[in-house]
Protein backbone atom coordinates (compact mmCIF):
# COMPACT_ATOMS: atom_id res chain seq x y z
CA UNK A 1 0.00 0.00 0.00
CA UNK A 2 1.80 2.96 -1.10
CA UNK A 3 -0.37 5.60 0.53
CA UNK A 4 -3.28 5.87 2.39
CA UNK A 5 -5.45 8.90 -0.11
CA UNK A 6 -8.77 7.79 -0.72
CA UNK A 7 -8.43 4.56 1.25
CA UNK A 8 -10.95 3.61 3.92
CA UNK A 9 -10.23 2.81 7.18
CA UNK A 10 -11.44 1.43 10.28
CA UNK A 11 -10.46 1.77 13.86
CA UNK A 12 -11.39 0.38 17.44
CA UNK A 13 -10.73 2.04 20.02
CA UNK A 14 -10.78 5.22 18.30
CA UNK A 15 -11.63 7.48 21.39
CA UNK A 16 -8.14 8.28 22.80
CA UNK A 17 -4.44 7.08 22.76
CA UNK A 18 -3.36 5.18 19.81
CA UNK A 19 -6.36 5.04 18.01
CA UNK A 20 -6.66 8.72 17.78
CA UNK A 21 -3.59 9.49 16.92
CA UNK A 22 -3.53 6.86 13.83
CA UNK A 23 -7.01 8.54 13.16
CA UNK A 24 -5.56 11.82 12.80
CA UNK A 25 -2.34 10.93 10.47
CA UNK A 26 -4.25 8.78 8.08
CA UNK A 27 -7.02 11.93 7.95
CA UNK A 28 -4.13 13.76 6.88
CA UNK A 29 -2.81 11.17 4.60
CA UNK A 30 -6.28 11.28 2.90
CA UNK A 31 -8.13 8.41 4.34
CA UNK A 32 -11.56 8.06 5.13
CA UNK A 33 -12.49 6.98 8.27
CA UNK A 34 -14.67 4.97 10.05
CA UNK A 35 -13.71 5.40 13.67
CA UNK A 36 -15.12 2.83 16.89
CA UNK A 37 -15.35 2.54 20.64
CA UNK A 38 -17.26 1.92 23.67
CA UNK A 39 -17.37 5.73 24.65
CA UNK A 40 -19.03 7.48 21.48
CA UNK A 41 -18.82 10.94 22.89
CA UNK A 42 -14.85 10.53 22.86
CA UNK A 43 -14.94 8.82 19.35
CA UNK A 44 -16.58 12.14 18.01
CA UNK A 45 -14.60 14.11 19.35
CA UNK A 46 -11.93 12.28 17.69
CA UNK A 47 -14.01 12.36 14.69
CA UNK A 48 -14.44 15.95 15.03
CA UNK A 49 -10.22 16.09 14.90
CA UNK A 50 -10.53 14.05 11.80
CA UNK A 51 -12.76 16.34 10.12
CA UNK A 52 -10.71 19.42 10.59
CA UNK A 53 -7.98 17.48 8.76
CA UNK A 54 -10.84 17.64 6.17
CA UNK A 55 -11.14 13.69 5.88
CA UNK A 56 -14.83 12.05 5.70
CA UNK A 57 -15.46 10.39 9.02
CA UNK A 58 -18.12 8.93 10.91
CA UNK A 59 -18.01 8.17 14.40
CA UNK A 60 -19.42 4.68 15.81
CA UNK A 61 -20.33 3.01 19.22
CA UNK A 62 -19.01 -0.44 19.54
CA UNK A 63 -18.15 -2.89 21.79
CA UNK A 64 -16.33 -5.44 20.58
CA UNK A 65 -17.07 -8.39 22.47
CA UNK A 66 -20.46 -8.26 20.79
CA UNK A 67 -19.42 -10.42 17.95
CA UNK A 68 -22.90 -9.97 16.50
CA UNK A 69 -22.86 -5.93 16.87
CA UNK A 70 -19.37 -6.08 14.84
CA UNK A 71 -20.60 -8.18 12.03
CA UNK A 72 -23.41 -5.86 11.61
CA UNK A 73 -21.00 -2.96 12.12
CA UNK A 74 -18.84 -4.37 9.26
CA UNK A 75 -22.18 -4.14 7.04
CA UNK A 76 -22.84 -0.62 8.31
CA UNK A 77 -19.56 0.38 7.01
CA UNK A 78 -19.66 -0.76 3.69
CA UNK A 79 -23.09 0.73 3.67
CA UNK A 80 -21.86 4.02 4.31
CA UNK A 81 -18.58 3.90 2.68
CA UNK A 82 -18.64 1.42 0.30
CA UNK A 83 -15.47 -0.46 0.76
CA UNK A 84 -12.96 -1.04 3.14
CA UNK A 85 -9.08 -1.02 2.59
CA UNK A 86 -7.69 -0.82 6.19
CA UNK A 87 -8.84 -2.66 9.64
CA UNK A 88 -6.76 -1.40 12.60
CA UNK A 89 -7.94 -3.53 15.61
CA UNK A 90 -6.85 -1.48 18.33
CA UNK A 91 -8.93 -1.60 21.25
CA UNK A 92 -7.37 -2.86 24.30
CA UNK A 93 -7.22 -3.16 27.96
CA UNK A 94 -4.59 -3.79 30.52
CA UNK A 95 -4.49 -6.03 33.99
CA UNK A 96 -2.18 -6.81 36.87
CA UNK A 97 -2.56 -9.62 38.77
CA UNK A 98 -0.37 -12.85 39.63
CA UNK A 99 -2.02 -16.45 38.20
CA UNK A 100 -2.91 -17.32 41.78
CA UNK A 101 -4.46 -14.03 42.41
CA UNK A 102 -6.44 -13.02 39.13
CA UNK A 103 -10.25 -13.75 39.02
CA UNK A 104 -11.65 -15.57 36.40
CA UNK A 105 -14.15 -12.63 35.38
CA UNK A 106 -10.74 -10.68 35.19
CA UNK A 107 -9.20 -13.20 32.82
CA UNK A 108 -12.35 -13.21 31.02
CA UNK A 109 -12.52 -9.81 30.45
CA UNK A 110 -9.44 -9.17 29.36
CA UNK A 111 -9.48 -12.18 26.78
CA UNK A 112 -12.54 -10.64 25.94
CA UNK A 113 -11.36 -7.30 24.57
CA UNK A 114 -7.86 -8.26 23.67
CA UNK A 115 -8.30 -11.51 21.86
CA UNK A 116 -11.53 -12.23 21.06
CA UNK A 117 -12.16 -8.43 20.14
CA UNK A 118 -9.85 -8.71 17.62
CA UNK A 119 -10.60 -11.87 16.00
CA UNK A 120 -14.40 -10.53 15.93
CA UNK A 121 -12.84 -7.50 14.36
CA UNK A 122 -10.85 -9.59 11.28
CA UNK A 123 -13.11 -12.31 10.89
CA UNK A 124 -15.97 -9.58 10.22
CA UNK A 125 -14.43 -7.17 7.71
CA UNK A 126 -11.88 -9.52 6.04
CA UNK A 127 -14.04 -10.43 3.19
CA UNK A 128 -14.32 -6.57 2.79
CA UNK A 129 -10.67 -5.67 2.99
CA UNK A 130 -9.77 -9.03 0.56
CA UNK A 131 -12.61 -7.73 -1.56
CA UNK A 132 -11.12 -3.86 -1.81
CA UNK A 133 -8.18 -5.28 -3.85
CA UNK A 134 -5.88 -3.27 -1.49
CA UNK A 135 -6.12 -3.79 1.93
CA UNK A 136 -3.94 -4.21 5.12
CA UNK A 137 -5.46 -5.61 8.96
CA UNK A 138 -3.13 -4.30 11.50
CA UNK A 139 -3.89 -6.09 14.87
CA UNK A 140 -2.11 -3.92 17.84
CA UNK A 141 -0.65 -6.74 20.35
CA UNK A 142 2.41 -5.37 22.65
CA UNK A 143 5.69 -5.83 23.51
CA UNK A 144 4.36 -8.50 26.24
CA UNK A 145 3.04 -10.17 23.14
CA UNK A 146 6.49 -10.56 22.70
CA UNK A 147 7.84 -11.63 25.89
CA UNK A 148 5.78 -13.29 29.03
CA UNK A 149 6.32 -11.10 32.04
CA UNK A 150 5.46 -11.56 35.61
CA UNK A 151 2.34 -10.29 36.79
CA UNK A 152 0.99 -10.10 33.26
CA UNK A 153 -0.43 -13.40 32.77
CA UNK A 154 -3.91 -12.30 31.67
CA UNK A 155 -2.70 -9.59 29.54
CA UNK A 156 0.68 -11.34 28.14
CA UNK A 157 -1.56 -14.67 27.23
CA UNK A 158 -4.00 -12.16 25.10
CA UNK A 159 -1.30 -10.44 23.09
CA UNK A 160 0.69 -13.75 22.26
CA UNK A 161 -2.65 -15.32 21.14
CA UNK A 162 -3.48 -12.15 18.99
CA UNK A 163 0.02 -12.69 17.56
CA UNK A 164 -0.17 -16.09 16.93
CA UNK A 165 -3.53 -15.38 15.01
CA UNK A 166 -2.12 -12.90 12.96
CA UNK A 167 1.17 -14.55 11.69
CA UNK A 168 -1.38 -17.52 10.75
CA UNK A 169 -3.59 -14.86 8.85
CA UNK A 170 -0.78 -13.53 7.00
CA UNK A 171 0.82 -16.72 5.61
CA UNK A 172 -3.11 -17.94 4.99
CA UNK A 173 -3.40 -14.12 3.01
CA UNK A 174 -0.53 -15.01 0.76
CA UNK A 175 -1.20 -18.54 -0.07
CA UNK A 176 -4.46 -17.62 -1.35
CA UNK A 177 -2.67 -14.87 -2.97
CA UNK A 178 -5.13 -11.82 -1.92
CA UNK A 179 -4.15 -8.61 -1.98
CA UNK A 180 -4.14 -8.41 1.68
CA UNK A 181 -0.77 -7.38 4.15
CA UNK A 182 -1.28 -8.14 7.69
CA UNK A 183 0.73 -6.70 10.53
CA UNK A 184 1.53 -7.30 13.84
CA UNK A 185 1.99 -4.23 16.11
CA UNK A 186 3.91 -4.67 19.34
CA UNK A 187 4.06 -1.11 20.91
CA UNK A 188 6.25 -0.88 24.09
CA UNK A 189 5.56 1.74 26.72
CA UNK A 190 3.14 4.30 25.16
CA UNK A 191 2.20 7.44 27.01
CA UNK A 192 -1.45 7.23 26.87
CA UNK A 193 -4.15 6.31 29.87
CA UNK A 194 -4.30 2.27 29.36
CA UNK A 195 -2.75 1.67 32.83
CA UNK A 196 -5.38 4.13 34.61
CA UNK A 197 -8.18 1.81 32.77
CA UNK A 198 -6.58 -1.13 34.14
CA UNK A 199 -7.37 -3.77 36.49
CA UNK A 200 -5.91 -4.97 39.08
CA UNK A 201 -5.80 -7.92 41.60
CA UNK A 202 -7.00 -6.52 45.28
CA UNK A 203 -3.26 -6.93 46.77
CA UNK A 204 -2.33 -4.39 44.31
CA UNK A 205 -2.44 -0.60 44.30
CA UNK A 206 -3.78 0.20 40.56
CA UNK A 207 -2.98 3.91 40.99
CA UNK A 208 0.55 3.44 42.29
CA UNK A 209 1.32 1.13 39.20
CA UNK A 210 -0.01 3.32 36.87
CA UNK A 211 1.96 6.45 38.10
CA UNK A 212 4.77 4.01 37.72
CA UNK A 213 3.84 2.87 33.84
CA UNK A 214 3.55 7.19 33.29
CA UNK A 215 7.14 7.58 35.00
CA UNK A 216 8.39 5.06 32.20
CA UNK A 217 7.03 5.14 28.99
CA UNK A 218 8.54 7.53 26.42
CA UNK A 219 6.72 7.16 23.27
CA UNK A 220 3.87 9.43 22.13
CA UNK A 221 0.76 7.84 20.43
CA UNK A 222 1.73 10.26 17.90
CA UNK A 223 5.15 8.89 17.46
CA UNK A 224 3.64 4.94 17.65
CA UNK A 225 0.73 6.06 15.10
CA UNK A 226 3.42 7.15 12.78
CA UNK A 227 5.45 3.85 13.01
CA UNK A 228 2.38 1.43 12.32
CA UNK A 229 1.45 3.30 9.15
CA UNK A 230 4.51 3.46 7.99
CA UNK A 231 4.61 -0.26 8.90
CA UNK A 232 1.71 -0.60 7.05
CA UNK A 233 2.64 0.96 3.83
CA UNK A 234 5.72 -1.21 3.96
CA UNK A 235 3.85 -4.43 4.34
CA UNK A 236 6.08 -4.91 7.54
CA UNK A 237 5.04 -8.15 9.18
CA UNK A 238 6.21 -7.67 12.73
CA UNK A 239 6.00 -3.93 13.60
CA UNK A 240 7.82 -3.05 16.62
CA UNK A 241 7.48 0.58 18.57
CA UNK A 242 10.15 2.09 20.72
CA UNK A 243 13.16 0.80 22.29
CA UNK A 244 11.78 -0.89 24.88
CA UNK A 245 9.61 -3.07 22.37
CA UNK A 246 13.09 -3.64 20.02
CA UNK A 247 15.00 -4.29 22.89
CA UNK A 248 12.37 -6.64 23.84
CA UNK A 249 12.42 -8.38 20.62
CA UNK A 250 16.00 -8.74 20.38
CA UNK A 251 16.28 -10.59 24.34
CA UNK A 252 13.96 -12.97 23.29
CA UNK A 253 15.66 -13.94 19.84
CA UNK A 254 19.15 -13.90 21.07
CA UNK A 255 18.67 -15.55 24.35
CA UNK A 256 15.18 -18.05 23.56
CA UNK A 257 13.89 -19.08 26.69
CA UNK A 258 17.14 -17.44 28.87
CA UNK A 259 14.85 -14.23 28.57
CA UNK A 260 13.27 -14.89 31.57
CA UNK A 261 16.39 -15.01 33.95
CA UNK A 262 17.37 -11.13 33.52
CA UNK A 263 13.25 -10.28 33.05
CA UNK A 264 12.16 -11.82 36.48
CA UNK A 265 15.29 -10.10 38.48
CA UNK A 266 14.08 -7.33 36.90
CA UNK A 267 10.67 -7.68 37.92
CA UNK A 268 12.09 -8.73 41.22
CA UNK A 269 12.66 -5.20 42.26
CA UNK A 270 9.34 -3.88 40.78
CA UNK A 271 7.19 -5.93 41.99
Amino acid sequence: MKNFNGKVAVITGAGAGIGRALAIELARGGAQLALSGRNLDSVAETAALCEKEGAKVRAYQLDVTDRAAVYAHADEVVADFGKVNIVINNAGVSLTANIEDVSWDDFEWIFNINFWGTANGTKAFLPHVIASGDGHIANVSSMFGLVACPSQSGYSSSKFAMRAFTDALRQEMIIAEHQVGVSSVHPGMIKTDIAWKARASANRDRDALAANFDGLAKTTPEQCAQTILNGIKKNKPLILIGTDAKAMNWMQRLLGSGYMKPLTAQMRKEI
